[in-house]
């Protein structure tokens, strides 16, 4: 049972400025539950982040972590080859790990309600520091085997990630050979799979921005559901322009998995970017992320990664208060329609 996660509203820990602490705050005392990304920032970034929230609210909130993964070098000298020879200007390949020992030691000194993994299974020995310290922990899966890894960890509960999720797959290893860097489950289908495999609290994520979204992973077993696209359009976010602008046009094109902007599989609006360096990027972590930096940083719609899930066309651009108490009301009469339908 996690206590902590007290709603079944999460607002997604989006990474590189997204989800800033005022989204969280707003989100919280709305009465959802909001997450931290912690991905991107070094330790005092992310304490600085954690004090933000907790001047602004007393509600329980979260922090997610990225896990550094293996080293893979194959196929990066010529990635960034093809992007001078196309005329962009990258950056240099790094590999780094984001941080994590630092930041994992802070949230051992400084805990947070709730701490969530993503690129991986944590160790069981973090594991089991975090909950000493007194945090519930999630790791995020996208198959049922990933969650019975997890569940062997001992953490708290799982947050279940669809295929149909905007931004990076959480899968626990990236494999090369496949686009999607694993199997591909839709959100339902995933749901029921992992909760026959474990009996771990679930949180749902992927492709949800409306009520009845969140009305049918609850009843598909979930306690929570995860929106991340649906909150990128509210005024908190900290969505940059030509994100907000593609999230909002009407008549955008389709989502596709790449791995053309960081070197791992993540869901993005199609752009020119998108389109033409999708089926050359390697498997390569942090290094891409790295060389497309300068490239991204322009703001460019054409050239910058534009996360969104596969719903992203029914985002809503109102406050993220409003959307909370929208997203209540929405899903409370989706499951009033679904009881009268089966009676």
């Amino acid at each position: 049972m996690l206590t902590a996660l007290d709603s079944p509203i999460v607002v997604a820990p989006m990474a590189g400025g997204a989800t800033t602490p005022d989204l969280v705050t707003a989100v919280s005392e709305a009465g959802g539950f909001g997450f931290l990304a912690g991905g991107y920032l070094g330790a005092d970034a992310l304490a600085a982040a954690v004090a933000a929230v907790r001047e602004r609210t007393a509600r329980p909130f979260g922090v997610n972590l990225f896990l550094p993964g293996e080293r893979r070098d194959a196929g990066v000298a010529a990635y960034r080859e093809r992007l001078v020879a196309a005329g962009l200007e990258p950056g240099e390949p790094e590999w780094e790990d984001d941080g994590y020992p630092g930041k994992l030691a802070l949230l051992l000194a400084d805990p947070v309600p709730v701490v969530s993994f993503t690129f991986g299974c944590p160790e069981p020995a973090a594991v089991a520091r975090l909950r000493a310290a007194g945090s519930e922990v999630l790791a995020t899966v996208t198959s049922p085997d990933e969650a019975r890894q997890a569940a062997a960890a001992g953490v708290d509960g799982l947050v279940v990630q669809g295929v149909e999720a905007g931004g990076h797959r959480g899968v626990f290893d990236d494999d090369p050979g496949d686009p999607a860097g694993g199997p591909q489950y839709g959100l339902l289908a995933l749901l029921r799979l992992v909760a026959a495999a474990t009996d771990l609290p679930l949180v749902a994520a992927g492709g949800i921005v409306d009520g009845a979204g969140v009305a049918a992973v609850l009843a598909a077993g979930a306690v929570a559901a995860q929106l991340g696209t649906a909150f990128l359009a509210c005024p908190e976010a900290g969505t940059r322009p030509a994100h907000r602008a593609a999230l909002t046009d009407p008549g955008g094109p389709p989502t596709a998995i790449t791995r053309a902007f960081t070197g791992r599989p993540a869901r993005g609006v199609r752009n020119a970017f998108l389109d033409a360096h999708t089926t050359a990027a390697p498997a390569a972590y942090p290094q891409v992320h790295h060389m497309t930096r300068p490239i991204r940083a322009g703001g460019d719609p054409a050239t910058t990664n534009l996360w969104a899930g596969q719903a992203y066309p029914l985002v809503r651009a109102v406050p993220a208060a409003e959307l909370v108490a929208t997203l209540r009301a929405e899903a409370r009469e989706a499951a009033a329609r679904a009881t009268g339908s089966l009676r």
